[in-house]
């Protein structure tokens, strides 16, 4: 173990001697046989014995002297020690001013000091006053060492996350920033996280163009990547080629570094492009087969697409790499694979071996998706009110139980198309949680589909009446109408509500052009269409799409349109119902 230094050496031995007694006169210490060597040590006899009394002031009930006495030696010995010390006494007595006035004092005396100007930092922090953290933040920057730069740089958002002035923070942060930012190993970290502070202030666009600077400046750098998949997901599209131009970057240093290809295949699934999804996971399993998450993912896909028997071998392939891992993040892998076997053994038809897989999830925290999984296999042996039971039955062991079985009980009912009973579940919900808008706003799509569309606007004009900034509930009630062909301009004028609230949802989106379609606005409807669906490929969208070009006379396209859309999910009841509809063999 490293000796610690002699002045916190010092401070433990006084503390202790002070606690004990032993220090209660100069005649006691005169007795200790431990008496110190004046030529060892730089602590000559009037140091000592004004940190005693400023320790024994602290221990006495006041700090306020036991600071002055400290701060006073630390000044005179210029020694970081006794200036940390004397900030410690400060904030412990909770006077910040005064902490900050000795962190001050110790940058001053002793310039260059990291934790000097770190204490001064999180002190101005700690006070609010954001406006005077720039030179202290470039500072404890500067003093850090160089391979550890780009990791405390991008932890500055964290550092200022309290912070209310957003603004304020930038300002901040950029200044603090501005010799790094022209650096080649800094810069990439230094954009991202100006970035980042941009999208704070709700600025995506000014995010990007700092996601374009930190990229071109370091394109191996993965900061501007992170930054540029989080914009992606947020519907910034211009922010992809950053995305594929890192992964090659990355690629081409090292082989093996798959963690931004990887994040990008996951938001390439949540976004619903699950052909450039694959695309990603198969280069990923081909070139890097070692690395455990892309083979979960592709699994998963292949689950989805009802690729059962290649499912079964990437899952497998994932669980010999990841067997042997100890940590959290693997932990929840494991229990996803064991969910996604279970599913497929399920859709085999074979209930024992996905219980067999179910049984292996020893996660207290994923025994609910388990239990929904038992249930589902239940249910497709025709034991659905059997399988509602086993989820009623399950313990509450966490505040949020309660609400998770009633919605796994829902969703299990909405997965057996039990339309009407699923509304129940979800009323029963709304009654036992009624400030959980979401609840209301699931009861109200179980009503429509359940066929009592009037129960569904009642639902959703209580919802939009309780928070008027649910964009989904205007969208959803103005699509009800669009849908049925019904008092379509109040349904455009709901749906334009909803997409100034939310104006890159692809689902909004597709509200307004369906709308505009039926009232007519063809041209209107195409452009807005095909923007939706360049965004976000769904075959909900590929349905509507596929008939306002169809109706246009451009068959071909809406073939192949509705081709993508049953190639992303075949059973979707949208694009089924359309085709079905209009006659047509895509």
């Amino acid at each position: 173990m490293k000796p610690l230094p002699l002045h916190s050496r010092l401070r433990r031995s006084l503390v202790a001697l002070a606690c004990t007694g032993v220090l209660a006169s100069p005649a006691a210490l005169a007795q200790s046989p431990l008496k110190p060597s004046v030529t060892s040590s730089p602590l000559d006899a009037p140091l000592f014995y004004q940190l005693l009394l400023g320790e024994l002031n602290v221990r006495g009930g006041d700090p306020g002297a036991g600071y002055s006495l400290i701060l006073e030696a630390a000044q005179r010995e210029k020694n970081p020690e006794l200036f940390r010390r004397a900030v410690e006494v400060a904030l412990q007595s909770r006077q910040v001013d005064a902490a900050l006035a000795a962190a001050n004092t110790w940058a001053r005396d002793i310039p260059g000091d990291a934790d000097a100007n770190r204490f001064t930092l999180l002190t101005l922090l700690s006070l609010g006053r954001v406006s005077e953290t720039a030179q202290p933040l470039r500072a404890v920057l500067q003093a850090t060492p160089a391979e550890e730069r780009n990791s405390a740089i991008a932890a500055i958002p964290q550092m200022y996350a309290r912070a209310t002035d957003k603004a304020l923070v930038l300002a901040a942060a950029r200044e603090a920033l501005t010799p790094f930012l022209t650096q080649p190993a800094h810069a990439g970290a230094a954009w991202a996280t100006i970035g980042r502070l941009e999208l704070d202030l709700d600025r995506p666009v000014a995010a990007t163009d700092a996601v374009r600077r930190g990229h071109a400046a370091d394109p191996a750098s993965p900061y501007p990547a992170l930054l540029a998949l989080e914009l992606l997901e947020r519907g910034q599209a211009d922010t992809e080629p950053v995305v594929r131009q890192h992964i090659d970057a990355a690629r081409a240093k090292d082989p093996q570094d798959t963690a931004i290809a990887t994040a990008y295949a996951r938001v390439l699934l949540d976004l619903g492009r699950l052909r450039d999804a694959r695309v990603q996971l198969e280069r990923l399993t081909t070139q890097a087969p070692q690395q455990a998450d892309p083979w979960l993912l592709l699994g998963m896909l292949q689950v989805r697409d009802n690729a059962l028997p290649a499912a079964n071998v990437s899952l497998d392939t994932y669980l010999q790499l990841a067997r042997d891992a100890k940590d959290e993040r693997v932990r929840r892998g494991l229990t996803q694979a064991y969910l996604l076997k279970a599913e497929i053994a399920e859709k085999q038809q074979d209930f024992v071996a996905a219980n067999a897989w179910l049984d292996r999830i020893d996660n207290p925290e994923e025994i609910m998706a388990a239990q929904l999984r038992r249930a589902s296999v239940l249910a497709r042996q025709g034991r659905l009110d059997e399988a509602r039971a086993l989820l009623r039955s399950q313990p509450e062991r966490r505040p949020d139980d309660a609400r998770l079985k009633l919605i796994s009980e829902a969703q299990l009912l909405r997965e057996f198309k039990a339309w009407r009973e699923a509304y129940q579940v979800y009323g029963e919900a709304v009654q036992r949680f009624p400030d959980d808008p979401d609840l209301l706003y699931e009861q109200a799509m179980m009503g429509d589909r359940a066929g009592m569309p009037a129960e569904m606007e009642r639902l959703l004009r209580e919802l939009i009446a309780a928070k008027p900034d649910h964009h989904h509930a205007y969208n959803a009630l103005g699509y009800s109408l669009a849908d049925r062909n019904e008092r379509l301009p109040e349904a455009k004028q709901l749906i334009e509500k909803a997409v100034s609230m939310a104006p890159d949802d692809a689902y909004i989106q597709d509200s307004l052009g369906w709308v505009e379609f039926r009232l007519g606005n063809t041209e209107r409807a195409l452009g807005i269409l095909r923007d939706a669906y360049g965004k976000r490929p769904d075959p909900e969208i590929a349905a509507h799409l596929g008939e306002v070009l169809w109706t246009k006379g451009a068959r071909d396209e809406a073939r192949r349109i509705w081709r993508e859309g049953l190639a992303l999910a075949s059973d979707n009841e949208t694009l089924k119902s359309t085709l079905k509809r209009l006659n047509v063999e895509p």
